[in-house]
């Protein structure tokens, strides 16, 4: 590593800012009327946002080493795979009962 980062009062409050209008949005997404699967998707798609922009300058990754980059990424790629995985067991799974 060449150096450490230190990020400015000033950025970091933009940062912030930038979160809360984030987390202002998510919550307005709730007062409209979107159809039912979309509201969460649209919920959750701001909630990566602003994950992503926590873990890309609060935890500096963005002035990292890209091998720490690639061990994120791989992280989330494992991630959705073993969700994915679950997703295709449970959702074309046949009930052994069926219900009345």
């Amino acid at each position: 590593m060449s150096g450490h980062h230190v990020s400015s009062a000033k950025f970091l409050w933009g940062i912030a800012i930038a979160l809360f209008f984030l987390t202002f949005i998510t919550v307005a997404v709730t007062w409209i009327t979107i159809p039912e699967p979309w509201n969460v998707v649209v919920a959750v798609a701001i909630a990566a946002v602003k994950a992503l922009i926590v873990v890309l300058f609060f935890m500096n990754l963005w002035w990292d080493e890209k091998f720490n980059t690639l061990l994120f990424i791989m992280g989330v790629v494992f991630f959705l795979l073993l969700i994915g995985i679950t997703l295709l067991d449970t959702l074309y799974r046949v009930d052994p009962v069926p219900s009345f």
